[in-house]
């Protein structure tokens, strides 16, 4: 067994939802026929998904949604899985990136799973051809739901996807606590540096954003969070928080962590007021939160160690983190979310591949949220797995919050 398959068996042992469906999957075979194109970060977990679709009897063809997610030994080992194949390189340029996007739209999948959209965009794009024989897809992430609501707003999205991210149980475990914790290790295993006693700055208190700031606030920093939502800024000084401006934040903060899916949320304006050794993170899908490029142009450039590239500002150095990538996959020891909140994701991704194929014809063109059931399936699997149990409505319940007549 090599190191690749070594990582996907590890990780499989702490999968026990998509251990069930892989299971069912196995015995009924209900991808036969179809093919489905990925785009996801490809290391253990994801690779679990794909055995997984596989064993549903489905031909799977996968590529990275980011330059520096790729575990190579993984991507080998993917293509030794029967009906697979995986294009998928760390380090790749931007022009091999898509050559590999490509590649997959190549195979004529009919089902797409994206973490970002990058294959749904190249189809709306250069693909057009292809849109007629794509039942659907599902789509992993904030950035993406963000990128397809405003296409389906502007009536350009084709065909149906599943927003997987927008469930609660993508919401509540993979948002909150697998960015939480990963992004948190990501940093501390990069830097070797404390978190305790430090000013910690996020910015966007969404799920992701909370559960950073709670799992940093636990470590002993003192939390900074950066809002434009009222609502949310609210809700983080009712939590305990510090809440300001970036400008504000930028010359107090150590750590900063990005987590808004927007451009440019710490740039020019911000740099110049920032202490020397402030470290600099992005937790959001694309590499566009911190302006890497303002800084290229307009700092010295030191190669730290492996995964810190550090701007010099005269006596002043920033540390920016895994290229101002996606910092709990890109660093070179990133290892992305926690398995077993992976293992609820990939579940939901499963069975929302299943809904798209036994249902996506019957779909409109736009976004679409997780059914209920499937949502609800995920989380008693788990549960059960967990050995846990929940009470169950009466009858008498049923009919009372089903009912307006009763009164007091």
């Amino acid at each position: 067994m090599d190191s690749g398959e070594r990582k996907i068996a590890w990780a499989w042992q702490y999968m026990p939802v998509l251990r069930k469906i892989y299971e069912k999957f196995q015995e009924k075979k209900p991808l036969e026929g179809h093919i489905i194109g990925m785009a996801l970060h490809v290391e253990a977990k994801t690779a679990n998904l794909v055995k997984t679709l596989a064993a549903g009897g489905a031909k799977v063809y996968i590529t990275g949604c980011n330059p520096l997610s790729t575990q190579d030994d993984v991507a080998l080992a993917l293509d030794n899985i029967e009906n697979v194949r995986c294009f998928a390189s760390r380090g790749c340029s931007v022009s091999e990136y898509y050559e590999s996007i490509d590649a997959v739209l190549d195979a004529n999948p009919d089902i797409t799973i994206d973490d970002g959209m990058d294959l749904i965009h190249r189809l709306h794009t250069t693909r057009k051809d292809q849109i007629q024989n794509i039942i659907g897809g599902c789509e992993e992430t904030t950035t993406g739901i963000h990128r397809l609501r405003s296409m389906a707003a502007e009536g350009k999205l084709l065909f149906p996807v599943i927003a997987v991210n927008d469930t609660p149980m993508k919401r509540f475990f993979d948002n909150v606590h697998g960015t939480g914790e990963s992004v948190l290790t990501a940093i501390m295993t990069t830097t070797n540096c404390l978190i305790a006693g430090k000013y910690i700055v996020i910015a966007g208190f969404g799920y992701c954003g909370r559960g950073l700031a709670r799992k940093a606030s636990g470590l002993g920093a003192k939390v900074i969070i950066t809002e434009v939502d009222p609502r949310r800024a609210l809700e983080a000084h009712m939590e305990g928080f510090f809440v300001m401006t970036m400008k504000e934040a930028a010359a107090i903060g150590d750590i900063f962590i990005t987590t808004t899916g927007n451009a440019n949320v710490i740039s020019k304006d911000h740099f110049s007021f920032m202490k020397d050794g402030t470290i600099l993170s992005n937790a959001g899908h694309f590499n566009v939160e911190i302006d890497t490029v303002w800084l290229e142009k307009n700092a010295d450039y030191i190669l730290r160690r492996e995964g810190i590239d550090s701007y010099v500002f005269g006596d002043r150095n920033l540390h920016l983190l895994a290229e101002g990538r996606l910092v709990n996959l890109a660093t070179p020891k990133g290892m992305g979310h926690p398995i077993e909140v992976m293992d609820l994701s990939f579940a939901l991704q499963a069975l929302g591949t299943l809904f798209i194929a036994d249902h996506g014809g019957e779909l409109s063109p736009g976004v679409h949220e997780v059914p209920y059931e499937i949502d609800e399936e995920v989380a008693m699997l788990k549960l059960q797995s967990l050995g846990l149990s929940i009470d169950q409505l009466s009858a008498e319940q049923k009919t009372y919050m089903a009912s307006w007549d009763i009164g007091t």
